[in-house]
């Protein structure tokens, strides 16, 4: 497989000042502090890498496991209705801090405890969703990383009509148990509507309804097929890749990981960069900072990946315009 690298975008950082936040269950000085790490996924996938990356970030800050901190570390294996306990046993561990990966978990843990410091990384505007008062300026125990999936999901459809430009209709495969389901649904169908096409979504909250999911795609003739953001799909971009080849349907989705595991094409943020983000702001917590001075970082160095071998498996012509603007091509 040979890569191009075409381009880059930066991240942008918000600054600005907070009022302070008591930090109730700090850890002594002579003590170990513990970290505790929340995940919606299962330990498995596209998390791993992410994971390592939240660690190198800790490892940034000075925090290595073992050595001068402890991880405790709750994997709900995508099963949403976890978190509550995964969460609430963290907060019985004494935590120093708990880092709370993706929307589900970061509620979860914001329900927890209202003093233990919480970072936590989302795919929504998280002072839509309330989590804080502003970027700037959070305003209480959660800071964190923001990966804005919700509002690139409208560019991701319009790059994914401009390369099945035929297509008048498409489908959103969505997770209606993700607490972002409706915002992205809502929001795709606006666009969709603005460029003139229908899009159908078709659910799945398990792997097992992926195969059924696929089958409802083409009984609805969809020419392309957009794949909402979500923990389990995260976690299955192989599996999602391989279906959609299987099935020939051009398909697009916001992580990188989808279009190097043999998706058409992706384009979000870097997954990988947000959580060591969040290790960084764990580790500058654990130094003495509160969440409140934080700035919740916007991740706005958004990378569009074209997969051409993909695109050649399944009869896609992609015009010479698309692959010139794709920041990296995979061939």
């Amino acid at each position: 497989m040979r890569r191009h690298r075409l381009g880059r975008r930066k991240f942008l950082a918000l600054i600005g000042g907070a009022p302070a936040w008591p930090l109730a269950a700090r850890a002594q000085p002579n003590s170990m502090p513990v970290i505790g790490a929340l995940f919606s996924a299962s330990h498995a996938g596209s998390w791993l890498p992410a994971e390592a990356a939240f660690r190198q970030g800790l490892r940034d800050k000075g925090y290595i496991e073992g050595q001068n901190a402890r991880i405790e570390s709750r994997w709900a294996e995508n099963q949403y209705d976890r978190l509550p306990a995964l969460a609430a046993d963290l907060v019985r561990h004494d935590a120093a801090v708990i880092v709370a990966f993706a929307t589900p978990a970061a509620r979860a843990a914001r329900a927890a405890t209202a003093t233990i410091p919480i970072v936590f990384t989302t795919i929504s505007d998280p002072v839509q969703i309330g989590f804080v008062s502003s970027l700037s300026r959070p305003g209480g125990n959660l800071t964190g990383v923001s990966l804005l999936s919700v509002e690139v999901g409208p560019k991701l459809l319009e790059l994914l009509h401009a390369a099945a430009p035929s297509a008048r209709s498409l489908a959103l495969l969505i997770n209606p148990t993700n607490p972002n389901a409706d915002v992205q649904s809502k929001t795709l169908q606006v666009a969709a509507q603005r460029l003139g096409i229908q899009l159908h979504s078709v659910n799945a909250s398990t792997i097992a309804e992926f195969d059924p999911a696929f089958a409802r795609v083409r009984e609805l003739n969809a020419g392309a097929l957009l794949i909402a953001q979500d923990v389990l799909f995260n976690t299955e971009t192989r599996r999602l890749a391989e279906l959609a080849r299987r099935h020939a349907i051009p398909a697009a989705y916001p992580d990188r990981d989808f279009a190097e595991a043999g998706g058409l094409m992706s384009y979000g943020a870097d997954l990988r960069d947000a959580f060591r983000q969040a290790g960084i702001y764990a580790g500058r917590i654990l130094k003495g900072e509160k969440p409140a001075d934080l700035p919740v970082i916007q991740a706005s160095k958004l990378q569009l990946i074209v997969n051409l071998k993909t695109a050649k498996a399944i009869g896609l012509p992609l015009s010479a315009d698309m692959v010139s603007i794709a920041d990296e091509v995979i061939e």
